[in-house]
């Protein structure tokens, strides 16, 4: 808390702030900001240090001191955003997945939206069958360490790389096989591009979801996909509503409402905190307007509540993607030159970077992960299709299996994902820019370096285990929760009907103010001469404002002669 109120002096007598982005191949780019920069000025350097033209998908991410993520907003300054002290730590992203990932313009979007799909794998985030994992695994190898070498790769070398949560020998072997003999000749570029191809049409793509509780208390995953939005519960999608089908989002506190025009359907969700659910609330706006709008004119500032005078106010700056799109089309350049650092020619079999590093090297260097995979941490990527999901039986549940279950049920068609969706089950340090001894005690618990130079990004942006606790105890307060909820929803209609009848009287008293100036002015306009022509206003002059006006003069007078006095 001393450390929050300490930060808002320091940012006052500094001029200039140390920030420091870490970019999708964990390369971390580091410059020096003024204090009153914005948004916009850090994402251009970014994009510009890239060679990056086709940027409106990416966005760069933030962790707050109370573990919360945000997007930061390119049209408002850093130093008002960040509520840690400087330097500032932050992450570049995709922010918006593009339908057709394979078929972007540039070589170079096409690797950074790899990178972005290649980590939601490796946090089992990109969920799929066992043949299509293999597949998605052997398209990595083959971009990253090229075509297969007896010399430099030898017998279970696909062992020593991580691609997913968990995986099976088997599927170990699977993969090398595929690497050995299907991608043979493949570049890099040509690896990349079928790798998008097949992840794209996977039924988990392109969602990033925010964990909440339905109207019961159930755990639920809320997301919004390139194609509408989705909710997720247990293992199967429970809810999707395409873009042309949300009419409106809104939030009031914890709660969530998404209304759509098939009858007016009002969803209800409940998030973890006010923050979290301000959060959804604004993924919700800007990916709607990003997929849903023909142009970026007809965006509209939105409002948070159906009351004009009060809640939050947000609007999406940027183009949408149809825009984005005719814009890509038009570019034309010699295609920016790469650099793989993936690819390491090296006789023994290096450690592919998927995601947060345990280990300190340079800045200019990629760190190597030697960590065993977490648990499926927090996304779902839901698919492209309309499709609703099919039931899943435990050879095709959700969730990662154990290397065990999965040799036991190799005859079997299997899944990399475990029997219930719990992306809360593992979570990862954050980019906190908090220096402060207990944090670092915490960092050191969950299994990272207390330095915060070090990968610090929780990829879910999942509560801590603490509130993973509450969370999966919802259902066995599911009653308590349900009464406790109708009476803040009662409350908080009395309080809006409170507001609204307050705000009413106020502006007619302030227009009846307006009326009488006015007819007491000596405006010659038709309509006051109207009024003023009127027995009522002639009483109301006579008997009521004339005595009250002489009461003021009265009163001023006196006042004034008191002044002089003294």
């Amino acid at each position: 808390m001393l450390s929050r109120f300490m930060s808002g002096s320091i940012r006052n007598l500094e001029r200039e702030y140390s920030c420091t982005v870490r970019l999708l191949d964990d390369t971390e780019y580091t410059c020096t900001i003024q204090r009153d920069a914005k948004g916009q000025y850090l994402f251009d350097l970014i994009c510009h240090h890239l060679n990056l033209l086709e940027k409106d998908y990416f966005g760069i991410r933030y962790v707050d001191p109370d573990k919360q993520r945000h997007w930061l907003e390119v049209t408002k300054s850093i130093a008002k955003q960040m509520k840690s002290q400087p330097p500032f730590t932050m992450c570049l992203r995709v922010k918006f997945y593009p339908p057709e990932p394979a078929a972007l313009k540039e070589e170079i979007t096409r690797y950074l939206v790899f990178l972005q799909i290649k980590r939601d794998l490796y946090h089992g985030r990109l969920l799929c069958k066992t043949s299509d994992a293999a597949m998605l695994a052997a398209h990595i190898l083959q971009a990253e360490i090229g075509d297969y070498d007896p010399g430099k790769h030898p017998e279970g070398y696909s062992s020593k790389f991580q691609f997913f949560p968990k995986h099976s020998e088997r599927l170990e072997r699977r993969i090398a096989d595929l690497h050995k003999t299907e991608l043979i000749g493949q570049t890099p570029e040509t690896s990349e591009r079928n790798f998008l191809q097949k992840a794209q049409m996977l039924e988990t793509y392109g969602v990033d979801p925010h964990p909440c509780k339905d109207v019961s208390g159930n755990p639920a995953f809320l997301a919004f996909t390139p194609f509408g939005f989705v909710v997720l519960q247990g293992n199967k999608r429970v809810h999707f509503l395409r873009w042309n089908e949300v009419t409106k989002l809104k939030f009031e506190g914890k709660t969530f409402n998404v209304y759509a025009n098939q009858k007016e359907i009002i969803l209800t969700y409940f998030a973890p905190t006010p923050e979290a659910c301000k959060h959804l609330w604004k993924c919700g706006v800007e990916n709607q307007a990003f997929y849903k709008l023909e142009k970026s004119s007809q965006v509209r500032t939105v409002s948070s509540s159906n009351l004009f005078f009060k809640g939050s106010r947000f609007r999406y700056s940027g183009r949408v993607a149809k825009e984005v799109m005719e814009q890509s089309s038009k570019i034309k350049r010699e295609p920016p030159e790469i650099h793989r650092s993936g690819l390491v020619p090296s006789r023994s079999c290096p450690s592919i970077t998927h995601g947060p590093r345990l280990t300190s090297v340079p800045r200019t260097r990629r760190r190597a992960v030697h960590i065993s995979i977490m648990e499926g941490l927090e996304s779902l990527r839901d698919s492209a299709h309309s499709t609703p999901v099919r039931s899943v039986s435990h050879g095709e549940s959700f969730m990662p299996r154990s290397r065990s279950q999965a040799t036991v049920g190799s005859e079997r068609t299997a899944v990399i994902s475990d029997e219930a969706y719990s992306p809360s089950d593992s979570v990862l340090p954050t980019p906190v820019a908090d220096h402060s001894m207990e944090q670092a005690v915490s960092r050191q618990i969950n299994g990272a370096p207390c330095s915060i130079e070090e990968e610090k990004e929780s990829e879910a942006g999942t509560p801590m285990r603490g509130e993973v606790g509450d969370f999966g105890g919802a259902q066995e307060g599911a009653g308590g929760d349900l009464s406790l909820s109708e009476v803040e929803q009662v409350n908080k209609f009395v309080l809006s009907v409170l507001r609204l009848l307050l705000v009413t009287i106020g502006l007619l008293f302030v227009l009846l103010l307006l009326l009488i100036i006015l007819t007491e002015s000596d405006l010659d306009i038709a309509f006051l001469r109207d009024i003023r022509q009127t027995p009522e206003f002639e009483q109301f002059h006579y008997e009521y404002f004339c005595p009250l006006r002489r009461w003021f003069a009265c009163k001023l007078r006196w006042v004034g002669g008191l002044l002089i006095n003294k």
